[in-house]
């Protein structure tokens, strides 16, 4: 094995009360005045205006950006950078879930690299480190807060473009599952399989390592065990805290073994028809494992120990089709949508969506490449 690379921010803080722990942090850090980033329903909910007031007591001003969309886009970088610069911030603090974490990461990287967010597509095109950012996460799932991936949707060639750069790393990430109390179930559902494809590609993906590895087993374990209850009841401060470690810690797995296609094509789901991006990876998963079965058997058996299958006597074949199973039988519990036709995928936009999904950086660390007309095919399964 060659040498590898485990990229993780710098400070974490994890568990109930982390985020009072964490502005204790950013008042050490000697910043001044932060941008910070969000979306409209964390203003209304008044949880913005409690960070900020937190900040103010600490001697730390801020300004709000809340124009995150769902899938952050280059118009959202761009309105929210010339507020950073307006105001003269000196630091960025993201609010929310995967988008405005993303968000946050392309106005910081441009903030100090100059240029336009399309410059950076791709693995490491940054020559500088980005704006200090302070990542604090409201839901299970993307793991944003702690990544150095950045995924930001190209309006006008209607794809998300995957931005995979040390220099995206946030300075501190913050998991405080009382911030998660209380979400949609529709929300956790989507986020948690989120997480659970994060654990699942970085298990097959050819960058694995038993790092990477441990993680990824421990994160599946826990969200088969946690994710039914923090769906049924949003109040489950244990389910939603055992939810917080299982997505960060299927965060470190991919973060270092990177994904799969699995991502390379939701992210064109999302970037075509702006999808949740949770519910396009749940209907996709089980469907690019089966493709992926060919090559990743074995990996695939152990994540059906993770998930709980007693295997003993199975074959790694037999243990993979117990994964998929069991994949499926998990997405169907929590009502994640059945098909891609659910969510309004047209068919003949298809062979345009594999394209696309080909020039995903995601995709370079399946187990198994693909052909234009194989992707094509795992679409039309989901169909």
């Amino acid at each position: 094995m060659s040498a590898t690379k485990f990229f993780i921010p710098s400070v974490n803080t994890l568990g109930r009360g982390a985020l009072d722990d964490a502005i204790q942090d950013i008042s050490t850090l000697g910043f001044t005045k932060g941008l910070v980033v969000t979306d409209t329903p964390l203003v209304e909910l008044g949880l913005v205006a409690k960070l900020t007031e937190a900040l103010g007591q600490q001697g730390i001003g801020s300004v709000v950006f809340d124009g995150v969309q769902p899938n952050p886009t280059t118009a959202n970088v761009e309105a929210g950078l010339a507020l950073f610069r307006q105001h003269q911030c000196d630091f960025v603090i993201s609010f929310g879930g995967g988008s405005p974490h993303d968000c946050a990461k392309g106005i910081a990287l441009v903030a100090t690299n100059g240029g336009d967010i399309r410059d950076y597509e791709g693995v490491d095109q940054s020559a500088k480190p980005q704006a200090p950012l302070v990542a604090i996460n409201t839901t299970a799932g993307t793991a944003s807060e702690m990544t150095r991936f950045c995924i930001i949707t190209d309006e006008a060639r209607h794809i998300k473009m995957a931005i995979v750069d040390k220099h995206t790393t946030p300075l501190l990430s913050v998991n405080d599952p009382e911030l998660m109390l209380a979400k949609p179930k529709a929300l956790t559902a989507a986020t948690g399989m989120d997480a659970l494809t994060h654990a699942v590609e970085a298990y097959v993906s050819i960058a694995a390592t038993p790092i990477t590895d441990a993680c990824a087993e421990k994160a599946i374990a826990l969200i088969s065990q946690y994710l039914r209850r923090a769906v049924e009841d949003g109040s489950d401060i244990e389910a939603r805290e055992q939810m917080a470690y299982a997505q960060f810690l299927a965060g470190m797995a991919f973060n270092n073994a990177s994904l799969g296609y699995v991502h390379a094509m939701a992210h064109q789901l999302g970037g075509f028809y702006d999808l949740p991006h949770g519910v396009c990876n749940a209907i996709l998963l089980p469907h690019v494992q089966a493709y992926n079965a060919k090559v990743a058997a074995r990996q695939l058996a152990g994540v059906a120990r993770c998930m709980g299958v007693d295997t003993r006597g199975m074959s790694d074949d037999e243990a993979a089709q117990q994964a998929l199973a069991a994949i499926r039988t998990l997405s169907a519990d929590i009502q994640i949508p059945a098909n891609l036709t659910e969510l309004g995928v047209k068919a003949e936009d298809i062979p345009t969506l594999a394209t696309n999904a080909l020039n995903d950086a995601c995709g370079l660390t399946n187990p198994k490449q693909a052909t234009h007309e194989e992707i094509c095919a795992i679409f039309q399964a989901a169909m």
